[in-house]
């Protein structure tokens, strides 16, 4: 595996994906999972970022202690099923700004169409995280790191629970220096672009629709 993707298996993330492909699993706990996978992951895409030392003063005395510096973070959900992710990273990152970034895949051609984007005015100055629960074709996203690319951003990372071969391929590439995380990587994608065994089709399973 590339020393761009890193497939995170910590025990937790993968018990509740486990839940997240149940076929029973009802909506409630799938949103919940989605959302506990989402903060968990997190804790890895965001091991790198800078800190400062800095002297605090405590009931008891002084400590030395490190906070956040540098750019500041945006996450940018690919609409709709990475909207189930933005819950997870803003529980432990509150400060962070949201972009929402609207790209469908044609069922006939599988080629991204991009219907939506509303990205906070200061993105290009702000480290970001593209969120998407599943990396199939690799398509959506490879457009969607294009669209962040083009509004000024140099560090991009992609988000992914689910991804397939195929769609890890297409995304490095495209666009070889962006880091991506995943939980698992499946073994291939169907005729119509599924992941097999995956978790079907997370924007319709996370809000009840068809």
């Amino acid at each position: 595996m590339d020393e761009m993707v890193h497939i995170l298996d910590h025990p937790l993330i993968q018990h509740k994906l486990c839940m997240l492909r149940d076929e029973t699993t009802g909506v409630k706990d799938f949103r919940q999972c989605i959302a506990e996978i989402a903060a968990l992951m997190c804790y890895e895409a965001t091991r790198s970022l800078p800190q400062r030392e800095e002297e605090i003063k405590t009931p008891m005395g002084l400590a030395m202690g490190k906070r956040l510096s540098g750019k500041k973070l945006a996450v940018v959900p690919i609409l709709r099923a990475g909207l189930g992710m933005v819950d997870g990273i803003l529980s432990l990152i509150p400060s962070a700004k949201v972009g929402h970034l609207g790209v469908f895949r044609d069922p006939k051609t599988l080629q991204p169409v991009e219907y939506y984007c509303k990205m906070p005015i200061d993105i290009s100055e702000r480290e970001v995280i593209l969120l998407e629960p599943v990396l199939a074709t690799g398509g959506s996203a490879s457009a969607a790191i294009q669209i962040v690319k083009n509004y000024g951003c140099a560090s991009i990372k992609l988000m992914n629970i689910v991804a397939a071969p195929e769609g890890l391929e297409a995304v490095q590439k495209a666009h070889a220096g962006v880091e991506i995380y995943c939980a698992a990587v499946d073994e291939t994608l169907n005729q119509e672009g599924y992941i097999i065994p995956g978790l079907g089709d997370v924007g319709d399973r996370m809000f009840g629709t068809k």
